[in-house]
């Protein structure tokens, strides 16, 4: 039986835990180490929390390192005491220096989350959905210096579905990448894939989604909001406010376009038991679950039965 390949794993995000557990399970791989970000403060009470990447290397029984830079010479010297023949590195959070790229004889792949050249950087699959795109995938491919601009070994592509929001897209293309990853790595060991540069002319950045990304502009039109509603599920999700003497933030969950030509946009048309219609920019939009700022998230009647929307009220 040949000697599986040594393989050190870099990623912290929920993205890159299917990647994991099929290197971690695929016998002719021997994962060495799961290297994740430190564990971070998160929630009201801010404690500290491990990334989702640790929680199930130490499920798996996986050695964990959690260097705050990697690019310390402390862990660089562990890294390469560990004498991986390659890295992979899915979601991780950190640009990986020259130094810690030419440790792995094999080098370094990354699964990232959009048919580069396409959506380079953090958040792909958020934007694909933002933009309308009829498409979006997964790409195996070489690590640089740069940020995404290595060369390609494969892709994989799938359809955005009008029913998907990142949440659900996300879940897809983690599956979607584990299981081209297994098949890249095996063929790429053998010799048997081309990289290829990526054309730099097609070339997109998806920034960072913060969380005023989620504001709702009510002259888009409706199929803009939509989209965003889409995008931004889970979070940072979509949001507007009532113009009261202290603005009070509603969350939008789930709602739906319909006609409508009257009103400004913003204005509230009907607010019942069907749910609230708001108009926008073109069309309009009927909620169908939102949340009061402090509250709980509530279908529409259940929310107007204890917050009463007057027509002609006008969100922003």
């Amino acid at each position: 039986m040949a000697t599986p390949l040594r393989i050190v794993f870099f990623g912290t995000a929920e993205l890159a835990c299917a990647s994991l557990a099929t290197l971690a399970r695929t016998p002719a791989f021997q994962v060495v180490a799961a290297v994740t970000q430190p564990d971070r403060p998160k929630g009201r009470d801010l404690k500290h929390q491990p990334s989702p990447v640790k929680s199930l290397a130490l499920e798996l029984g996986l050695p964990v390192w959690q260097p705050e830079r990697c690019r310390a010479p402390g862990f660089l010297a562990q890294l390469r005491a560990a004498a991986p023949a390659l890295i992979v590195v899915v979601a991780y959070g950190q640009l990986l220096p020259p130094a810690l790229l030419a440790i792995p004889a094999l080098g370094c792949l990354n699964v990232h989350a959009s048919l580069l050249p396409r959506y380079r950087g953090a958040a792909p699959i958020q934007w694909a959905i933002l933009n309308g795109d009829a498409e979006t995938g997964v790409t195996i491919m070489k690590i640089d210096a740069g940020l995404d601009t290595g060369d390609m070994l494969t892709r994989a592509a799938t359809p955005i579905l009008p029913t998907d929001d990142a949440h659900s897209l996300h879940g897809r293309l983690a599956a979607l990448g584990a299981g081209l990853l297994v098949r890249t790595i095996e063929e790429y060991v053998a010799g048997r894939i081309a990289p290829q540069a990526q054309p730099a002319r097609h070339a997109s950045y998806a920034r960072k989604i913060v969380k005023d990304d989620g504001r709702l502009d009510w002259s888009r039109p409706a199929s803009d909001l939509h989209r965003r509603l889409r995008a931004f599920t889970p979070w940072p999700g979509v949001f507007t406010h009532l113009p009261t003497a202290k603005p009070v933030l509603l969350k939008i969950w789930k709602a739906e376009t319909v006609s409508a030509s009257a009103g400004r946009p913003g204005e509230i048309l009907q607010a019942n038991r069907d749910g609230v219609v708001v108009r926008c920019g073109e069309d309009g939009w009927r909620i169908l679950e939102l949340q009061r700022e402090g509250g709980r998230r509530l279908a529409t009647a259940n929310f107007l039965a204890g917050h009463p929307l007057a027509p002609g009220t006008v969100l922003g």
